[in-house]
């Protein structure tokens, strides 16, 4: 189990009856196929998604190609966080590389759920936190990792699903070519 899981089971572990009810009433859990988008570029991001079982990337457009900017594995909240905060038109797009099963939690039924259950406040200031250190290690990351390393990094995360991802997904990822992933992964 990952730290980030633990952090929100103890948070959660900690909430009133009542107020697990009312964040199990606004969540609903889905399944959706490869292939599918969860949000389109320009759309509003009015839902999280917590990913149960699969893979999503997100990506953004630039000069007529992808640019992928996070992969989404078990565990992970998938959403396009300043569309989502703001709720502002979303400049990146969230698609299914998996068939997923997701949880799902409506913007507007979360904020009005906080003003009558305090304790989703604590839940939403850690997941908020929890975004910002994951953001955080990212860049870290990229600036202080070879690509090789980060590659590595990115293979332990999720084994289990690491062959759906696209060789171009990947090295969109980690910010190198095609032909340069292909020299590390051929030296692994």
């Amino acid at each position: 189990m990952t730290e980030h899981i633990e952090k929100i089971q103890a948070l959660v572990s900690r909430f009133s009856k009542e107020t697990i009810d009312a964040l199990d009433k606004i969540t609903t859990v889905k399944q959706v196929r490869k292939g599918e988008i969860l949000l389109q570029q320009n759309e509003i991001c009015r839902k999280s998604f917590l990913i149960i079982k699969g893979v999503a990337r997100k990506f953004f457009f630039s000069d007529k190609k992808e640019i992928t900017t996070e992969f989404f594995f078990q565990d992970d909240i998938a959403l396009s966080f300043k569309s989502y905060l703001y709720q502002k038109p979303s400049k990146e797009v969230i698609e299914c590389l998996t068939d997923v099963t997701i949880e799902t939690v409506d913007y507007t039924a979360f904020e009005t759920a906080k003003k009558d259950f305090p304790q989703l406040m604590e839940y939403d200031i850690l997941l908020t936190e929890l975004y910002t250190i994951w953001l955080e290690d990212r860049l870290f990351d990229f600036h202080t990792m070879s690509a090789r390393e980060r590659y590595e990094s990115l293979l332990k995360k999720s084994p289990e699903y690491f062959h759906h991802l696209k060789l171009t997904h990947i090295a969109s990822y980690l910010g190198v070519s095609l032909e340069t992933l292909s020299r590390i992964r051929a030296r692994i």
